[in-house]
């Protein structure tokens, strides 16, 4: 319960855990792709620091990027999920 009101103080609203899945090029060997997995804390929809970190990858780094898969907890609310009202067995 401590804990709990902690968090609520400490968190800045509209400011939530980010992840991002980056799949990029190898340089020696552009039919590879590799997997980074970059999290921080942003904001949702706009995605300020990853905007800036996609940036600066494209910028200095040599691979080249494939794709980005982006989760974040503003995206998924736990208002969203319900939970089953029934069961259903198939034998």
């Amino acid at each position: 319960m401590l804990l709990q009101g902690i968090e609520r103080a400490v968190r800045i609203p509209e400011w939530h855990l980010t992840t991002a899945e980056i799949l990029y090029r190898l340089p020696d060997h552009p039919m590879v792709l590799q997997s980074f997995i970059w999290q921080k804390i942003d904001r949702a929809p706009s995605f300020p620091e990853l905007h800036g970190f996609l940036e600066f990858w494209q910028r200095d780094i040599e691979g080249k990027l494939h794709s980005v898969r982006v989760a974040s907890a503003a995206l998924w609310k736990p208002a969203e999920f319900t939970y089953a009202e029934g069961e259903l067995r198939l034998h």
